[in-house]
């Protein structure tokens, strides 16, 4: 099963971008280690005829093979069925389902079920803001074996800053707005049970060190990988997500050591309660490297 940290810096890209062929085949921005071709928002609905056609054409005349990860955030369940059927779609490794809640997931996970296709389900609708309902989706995901083709939930930072009426302010990071406690309940509901968590958009390019701030929140929530959606976010991201040598250090430690408690760089490590932490530290060295 392909690790979500894998994903990185995913660049979000229109399929109406001139150089959806080039991106996807990794000659323009070659760092990238997972690109969204996005059919959704990122869309006006008047363009998308020829953003599909776009698209298309792209599969046709896609290498096999990428260093990236290359997924389609499909718009509809209908899309999601015409692009599995195109030619070249197998090149793809998976698509992302927007506004995923229980009342489409039968329709959007079904027809992928047992295909080599991963899906990203996307977090975005008002179910979010009640915590019944996600663990009743949770508990839907677990009950019909669609965990399997999850490689990541995507929560919508954005679309739900839209149900509230807001807009991420400038100068603080997400975890300073009513989502903090949202993306916290996210994890707490999903993550025990195995599921791993991307971060929201920062749709602010022109201010790094907020940038910076976040994803040392995202980190601290547990989250991986997080959205860029310009590319000079690309190599702030990557370096945020570098796990610092301390950090790598007390990993390897933690899953060495005999002590079951020991002193490290100032801080208490105890074997027992750290090994899961110390583990993902350790898979994550092994992709990034």
């Amino acid at each position: 099963m392909l690790n979500a940290y894998r994903l990185g810096a995913s660049l979000y890209v229109p399929v109406t971008h001139k150089d959806v062929l080039p991106i996807a085949n990794g000659t323009k921005w070659p760092e990238l280690r997972s690109v969204i071709f996005c059919t959704e928002d990122a869309v006006a609905a008047k363009a998308l005829g020829a953003g599909l056609d776009n698209l298309r054409a792209c599969l046709a005349r896609m290498d096999k093979d990428s260093a990236a990860l290359r997924f389609v955030r499909v718009r509809n369940p209908e899309i999601l069925a015409w692009l599995t059927a195109l030619p070249g779609a197998e090149k793809l490794d998976g698509f992302v389902l927007p506004k995923l809640d229980i009342s489409n997931v039968d329709a959007y996970m079904k027809p992928l079920r047992g295909s080599k296709f991963l899906c990203m389900p996307t977090l975005e609708t008002r179910d979010v803001f009640e915590p019944a309902q996600m663990i009743r989706l949770r508990n839907h995901l677990l009950d019909e074996g669609y965990q399997e083709q999850i490689l990541a939930l995507r929560i919508g930072g954005n679309d739900l800053l839209a149900l509230l009426g807001i807009r991420r302010p400038r100068d603080r990071t997400v975890y300073r707005t009513p989502l903090g406690h949202t993306i916290a309940n996210l994890v707490t509901v999903f993550k025990p049970f195995g599921f791993q968590l991307t971060a929201p958009v920062f749709e602010h390019i022109d201010c790094p060190e907020i940038l910076r701030d976040e994803l040392n929140e995202d980190i601290a929530h547990g989250l991986c990988g997080k959205t860029a959606i310009h590319p000079t976010q690309i190599a702030i991201i990557e370096a945020g997500l570098r796990i610092p040598d301390a950090e790598l250090e007390a990993a390897q430690r933690i899953l060495t050591e005999d002590q079951a408690v020991f002193k490290l760089n100032g801080s208490m490590c105890e074997v027992a309660t750290h090994h899961s932490w110390a583990r993902s530290i350790l898979e994550r060295t092994v992709i990034d490297s």
